[in-house]
């Protein structure tokens, strides 16, 4: 078996629905999520970071709404930046409403919290008005009563039957334009959870492992919950949840895809851990040009790898390469060939400006018709 084969990973066949202008499930390239840690009613604040996660990549920003201030001031949000904006909502029916009413373009409620029957078809009557999609959000440290007492702990079982129960709410109200999650900050609970619901139903899923953790910690649990769904073809959408600011959690969402190949966007970067045989500095020079190159979106590979040992192996796989030499003479590669040799002076502005010129290249020989995606 070819190795190349090991990267078609069969997707989960999921109905397709729309948080604004964002195709989620179906077909649709799976998307990158993160959520505003600031006050809501701090309106530039939240601009601010919700702009700083669309210059990593974010296709849909959370926000939250726990307050009438906070869904009234979400109208003057949504105005400011590009990105489709989901309204965290949890317990009150109106600020679900509001938040419709304000431009959100999903609501993140469990419509079986709000209440009667009458405030459920109020909170559907107003997404339906104003062409909100909904996310159900099942969460293991938010179960029902109900379910804790049959179940006696949060288990697969139970947040299963959560999602469900909610989304029969909906479906009952002729409402389908809703995606589910069943997160859980323990990862075998939470990858278990979202494996059985995707065998009983074609609703598409927004997977995550919440409460992660800290950026390094909540990024190793992250990577092997979302890895091990991603790879099964679970997931139609996702959040990486750090204790970090959301670009953050925007850039390791992507690095999960890319690393799968599920989804392509920026450079990708190749580099050796780094050794004494190192013709340069490989942690520092990969450090730096992770953020001189963090603006590209064009998808490009890169390898940096300090010596002869392994870098022209990796650099016949790359678009650009770099290969440490002796006496500060470096080896650059295009396409997997030998190219041209540069001196250790100056040696990161002469890769930034060859992978600026090979994305330039790359955009020009794009039809006239088609925009280069990050797809």
């Amino acid at each position: 078996m070819n190795y190349r084969s090991y990267q078609q990973i069969d997707r989960r066949k999921s109905r397709m629905i729309h948080v604004g202008r964002v195709p989620v499930g179906g077909d649709s390239p799976v998307t990158v999520q993160t959520m505003t840690n600031t006050l809501t009613t701090d309106v530039d604040a939240t601009v601010a970071q919700i702009r700083r996660s669309e210059k990593a990549g974010v296709d849909i920003v959370r926000v939250s709404c726990p307050d009438q201030e906070s869904a009234l001031a979400l109208k003057h949000i949504v105005a400011q930046v590009d990105v489709p904006i989901v309204a965290d909502i949890h317990f009150h029916y109106k600020r679900a409403i509001e938040a419709a009413q304000s431009g959100a373009a999903c609501l993140r409620i469990n419509p079986g919290n709000i209440g009667s029957a009458e405030r459920v078809r109020e909170v559907i009557k107003a997404a339906k008005d104003h062409g909100c999609s909904m996310r159900i959000g099942v969460n293991a440290g938010s179960l029902e009563r109900h379910l804790l007492e049959k179940y006696g702990e949060p288990n697969p079982e139970a947040l299963v039957e959560s999602a469900l129960e909610h989304a029969k709410i909906l479906q009952d109200n002729d409402f389908h334009e809703f995606k589910i999650s069943v997160k859980a900050s323990d990862v075998f609970l939470a990858v278990a959870a979202y494996q059985q619901l995707a065998e009983v139903c074609d609703h598409p899923l927004h997977i995550g492992i919440t409460e992660a953790g800290s950026k390094r910690a909540g990024t190793v649990k992250s990577s092997i919950g979302l890895g091990s769904l991603l790879w099964a073809g679970i997931g139609d959408t996702l959040r990486v949840s750090l204790s970090a600011e959301p670009e953050e959690e925007v850039f390791v969402g992507w690095d999960i895809l890319k690393s799968l190949g599920v989804r392509h966007r920026g450079v990708k970067i190749i580099s050796c851990p780094s050794c004494a045989r190192q013709g340069f500095n490989v942690i520092q020079t990969v450090s730096t040009l992770e953020e001189r190159l963090a603006h590209i979106e064009t998808p490009l590979t890169l390898s940096i790898i300090g010596c002869v040992v392994n870098g022209p192996g990796e650099a016949l796989m790359t678009d650009l390469g770099v290969t440490g030499g002796g006496e500060g003479k470096h080896m650059v590669y295009a396409a997997g060939k030998q190219d041209h040799r540069m001196n250790a002076e100056g040696m990161v502005d002469h890769i930034v400006d060859l992978v600026e010129a090979k994305v330039a290249a790359i955009k020009a020989a794009a039809p006239p018709a088609v925009k280069v995606a990050a797809e």
